[in-house]
């Protein structure tokens, strides 16, 4: 990615957070909107064959998947966690934007922490996102 995805002030805020409730067992950061998708830390030791675009494509399906929620006894959604053989998959949307975070096993209650922090950085930027469509920049 070329870095213009998200603000900078943001990623530094969004990758402080992940390191603090996550600690060592931190895999990666990737930050997504619907049209944009930049990883923001990759652990050294993982080779970086994920295919983002594909991942950022099947995770903006909660921009839409949240009012399936909504009204039941189980109040608001908060954030999905995946399993995987090798890992988890942590995912926070909130209103333009969303952030997905890998991690080695942790506790539930470390996974808490997690999505609490990103929901209120997110929340906190949600703001600054530009949300309108690209029209491109004419040439002079």
């Amino acid at each position: 990615m070329d870095g213009d995805a998200i603000d900078s002030e943001l990623a530094e805020e969004l990758h402080s957070v992940c390191r603090t409730a996550v600690g060592d067992e931190l895999r990666s950061i990737t930050y997504f909107t619907e049209d944009e998708v930049e990883q923001l830390y990759l652990r050294s030791d993982l080779e970086q064959t994920a295919d983002l675009i594909g991942f950022a494509d099947h995770e903006r399906l909660g921009f839409h998947s949240q009012s399936a929620y909504r009204n039941t006894q189980l109040g608001e959604y908060e954030a999905t966690i995946r399993m995987f053989e090798n890992g988890f998959l942590s995912r926070v949307i909130r209103g333009p934007h969303g952030i997905w975070v890998t991690t080695d096993d942790m506790s539930i209650e470390r996974f808490e922490e997690l999505t609490t922090a990103l929901a209120s950085v997110l929340d906190e930027f949600a703001d600054a996102v530009d949300t309108a469509p690209d029209m491109g920049e004419a040439d002079d």
